[in-house]
């Protein structure tokens, strides 16, 4: 299983065929691991690693706190994963990639562009989330597992946890579960921390990271500074709301946005869209 020690944490990650280098940045919210790119609903119609991989190197991971990645409890920002798919890239010892984000992993891809300019050959953001919805939704999460924590304390948290299928599925079990769920003495570490300062980290995240009613990642005024060209696939429904889409749209300089909606999307469409749009960049 190949593994890359990323600030301390082992972050599982693969790599497909060869070329320009993609970074992949995962959809599936909480649960954004690799294998989203095959199962999640938006992807699954075809074998989109091995299409475009006929002519990209593919990075894909799962993201900290995910499927076989670890994880460490800290404040979690989006620049904190930004700053986790850069190191794979050193880690790798690449320079720049062409970066696509999916869902969640469109935030993620946001905010490594402000931070890595010179490492972002393009952007390609398919179903940026956003939306007042999507906010409300998450701050709720967030706020089901702090007061699960208030009610039954860590211990509890510990023992569904160690049960639950993740975060995404299951608020209460928080954004750390699955680490306990592979882990033992990440589990114990973790019901042997302080409450209060958990709680803090907890409320602070939520603060951080849903910040905004739109698509999230970085402010307008950094979206506004991206240079790199960027390629946008609107979604439609709660978690992916077509107006974050359309903020994007307005704030990007270099934008291309595919007027085609959901249900009329198809992920050969996707694809062959991408590999068109990355052949000169």
């Amino acid at each position: 299983m190949p593994v890359a020690l990323i600030d301390g944490i082992e972050i599982y990650y693969e790599t497909h065929g060869s070329g320009k280098p993609l970074l992949m940045l995962a959809p599936g919210g909480f649960d954004a691991t690799a294998d989203k790119w095959l199962a999640a609903s938006a992807w699954k119609e075809i074998n989109a690693l091995n299409k475009l991989s006929s002519e990209f190197r593919l990075i894909v991971y799962d993201r900290r706190e995910s499927g076989r990645s670890g994880g460490r409890v800290e404040k979690l920002t989006w620049d904190l994963y930004a700053r986790e798919a850069k190191s794979l890239l050193d880690y790798l010892k690449l320079d720049a990639a062409v970066v696509l984000g999916a869902c969640m992993g469109c935030s993620v891809a946001l905010a490594f562009a402000v931070s890595f300019p010179k490492a972002t050959r393009a952007l390609l953001l398919h179903w940026p989330v956003g939306g007042y919805r999507w906010k409300a939704n998450n701050l709720r999460k967030f706020a089901t597992h702090g007061n699960f924590i208030k009610d039954q304390g860590l211990a509890a948290v510990v023992e569904r946890g160690q049960k639950s299928k993740g975060f995404r599925e299951d608020s209460e079990s928080g954004p750390w579960a699955t680490c306990m769920a592979r882990d033992r003495q990440f589990a114990d570490a973790f019901g042997a921390q302080d409450p209060n300062r958990y709680l803090g980290i907890v409320e602070t995240s939520a603060r951080m990271l849903f910040d905004r009613d739109t698509a999230t990642g970085a402010t307008p005024e950094e979206v506004m500074g991206i240079q790199a060209p960027a390629l946008i696939v609107p979604g439609d429904d709660d978690s992916h709301a077509t107006s974050g889409a359309h903020y994007l749209r307005e704030c990007l300089p270099q934008r291309k946005f595919w007027n085609v909606m959901p249900p009329e999307q198809h992920t050969e469409q996707v694809c062959d869209l991408i590999l068109e749009f990355c052949r000169d960049k």
